[in-house]
């Protein structure tokens, strides 16, 4: 049930004629896929060549990190001493992985590694500290913090006062104090000279890992065969995915070498993960990671133990994979029914006061909601009314809310002006979380609503459809898909491209799997499937006979029963009025 569900105003691309003629000479591609590059806003031959031939060599030097060589000596001084290392990850897929590479990373140079991640359904406000008795009951003299840690000053100050030394690797916006501590790696501080701002806490975890092979060789101790690096991208992969990070540049190498390292994973829980999800695993895409794969494993950090997740992407007994995998699908399956639960009753909550819409952004708050699912919650109200979206949950006086918006309003500044009735925020500048106490909800959300009021014109909370290329269904060959296939991987910052054209509708459409739509479609004698995610309830609009209808679509293969055919994936359609 939702309301005000406006179609989405199309943005059609505008592209210079010659810019395309000179992309089609320089790399002979196909016509269309060069009009989405151009359209994407590319500006030289060069920016087209790294984006569609770079490679592994073309990764950056991990010494770029300002604060990298204290970091590298440090460990290697604890790989000497055999002091006890603990990594301590965040608990989302991010968070895994990142915990899962290094723990794996470090043990096979011979460290003696623990990891720890904590269950942050107790709201509890202090980060890092939840580890502090586990490594002291490890002896633990050096704790690596992954995804998580940058606005930890005063925690990290405490663990230092017993003896442990903490190096900071991080991806997310750091707040005005710095920890202090032996090393901090972050692409987002301010004296920051490492060229890519948007790796993720997997992607630094792997930076740091580079960098003390590095070191490793050149002083001798390991010779060059004896680390491959590309064992660890399948988990770079999955992490960044999962986490929304942007596929471009440097991140954009990570994964397309790291899905190949997926496609074929020698992880046998990683494995047994796919098989539950009915995945093929040399089929694997971003879109099954984001939508099957990460969901599973981020249920643990919402509803359960998310060290669970680190332990299934490092085990070697398949018996014992296999058990963790199918607790995995039983905790998502529970994570789901918690969701419906409380998605039906913030819908409801809209439904009965529609005078929340009337304003920019919408800020909801309740005791009822479990804190764990608010992030996919919020997300999901973002997307649906497009505009910035807060939604806490309260328990004991203690609210823990996620945040998420649009391009046209960056969250961080926002908040940091709001530090004085915050506990705490972090985050990114398109997805935050905070703290803060109850009685202070009602100051924040007339200060936030009020700062989206000031900042946002009427049309930028109008949902917006990019359109990349017109084609015609005879250029939809499968020469034009393997064109189109060097485009990939698709993600956040690099989304499928969106095509557009008229066709005829040639049979009413039909429902499929009770909320699609399966549409027959005809342009020129060719005859094409569309299959409409979600849009079932369109149907009615669409049963005149002889509609021609304005299409906007992504085409793909579709295998069934071993025969391969191109069909569009409807993102949204006009109808043309006779």
């Amino acid at each position: 049930m939702t309301i005000l569900e406006r179609d989405p105003v199309w943005i059609y691309p505008e592209v210079d004629p010659e810019w395309h003629n000179e992309i089609i000479n320089e790399f002979n591609i196909h016509p269309v896929t060069a009009h989405i590059l151009a359209s994407r806003g590319f500006e030289s031959l060069e920016e087209i060549h790294d984006y569609l031939y770079a490679k592994l060599p073309n990764l950056l030097d991990p010494q770029l990190f300002p604060d990298m060589d204290k970091g590298v000596d440090r460990i290697l001084e604890a790989l000497k001493s055999r002091e006890h290392i603990l990594i301590y990850g965040d608990n989302d897929v991010d968070g895994i992985t990142a915990a899962a590479l290094l723990t794996e990373f470090l043990r096979f140079i011979g460290a003696n590694v623990f990891f720890y991640v904590p269950n942050r359904n107790t709201l509890k406000q202090s980060v890092i500290l939840d580890a502090l008795e586990y490594a002291i009951a490890n002896h633990c003299k050096l704790i690596i913090t992954v995804d998580c840690g940058i606005t930890s000053a005063a925690e990290i100050e405490e663990v230092v006062r017993h003896n442990i030394d903490v190096i900071v690797t991080d991806h997310h916006e750091p707040t005005a104090k710095i920890p202090h501590c032996i090393a901090t790696l972050n692409p987002k501080l301010i004296n920051s000279t490492y060229p890519n701002r948007n790796l993720t806490g997997v992607g630094v975890a792997f930076k740091l890992a580079h960098a003390i092979t590095n070191a490793l060789i050149s002083n001798g101790s390991i010779s060059p065969t004896k680390i491959d690096l590309k064992r660890y991208l399948d988990l770079v992969a999955l992490g960044t995915i999962a986490d929304m990070g942007s596929l471009l540049g440097e991140n954009r190498i990570l994964v397309r070498y790291g899905l190949r390292q997926l496609r074929k994973t020698k992880r046998i829980g990683l494995a047994k993960l796919f098989t539950v999800c009915d995945l093929k695993l040399g089929e694997i895409t971003p879109v099954d990671i984001a939508s099957k794969v990460a969901p599973r494993l981020n249920s643990l950090g919402r509803i359960a133990d998310p060290r669970k997740g680190v332990e299934l992407l490092l085990i070697r007994d398949p018996v014992a994979a296999e058990l963790l995998a199918k607790e995995l699908d039983l905790n998502n399956i529970e994570r789901q029914k918690i969701e419906r639960r409380d998605s039906d009753d913030v819908e409801t909550y809209i439904l009965k006061h529609p005078h929340i819409l009337n304003q920019k952004a919408i800020i909801l708050s309740s005791d009822k909601w479990h804190p764990g699912i608010i992030p996919i919650i919020t997300a999901r109200i973002a997307k649906q009314y497009n505009r910035p979206t807060v939604v806490i949950s309260i328990d004991q006086g203690i609210g823990k809310g996620s945040i998420r918006t649009i391009p046209e309003f960056p969250l961080l500044q926002h908040l940091r002006d709001m530090a004085d009735i915050l506990e705490n925020f972090g985050g990114h500048d398109f997805a935050a979380g905070l703290t803060i106490r109850e009685e202070n909800i009602e100051k924040f959300q007339e200060r936030f609503i009020k700062a989206a009021q000031n900042e946002l014109k009427d049309q930028d909370i109008v949902a917006k459809l990019h359109l990349d290329a017109k084609i015609n269904f005879k250029d939809l060959t499968f020469d034009f898909m393997e064109s189109f296939s060097l485009l990939e991987p698709f993600g956040n910052e690099n989304p499928a491209p969106i095509h557009y054209c008229d066709a005829k509708q040639i049979w009413p459409p039909k429902v499929v799997g009770k909320t699609h739509l399966k549409l027959y479609l005809e342009q020129h004698e060719r005859m094409l499937e569309g299959i409409a995610f979600g849009m079932a309830d369109k149907r009615s609009r669409l049963l005149k006979k002889n509609l021609t209808l304005h299409i906007a679509f992504t085409p793909h293969i579709n295998i069934f029963l071993n025969k391969s055919s191109i069909q569009l994936q409807i993102r949204d359609f006009q109808i043309i009025e006779q």
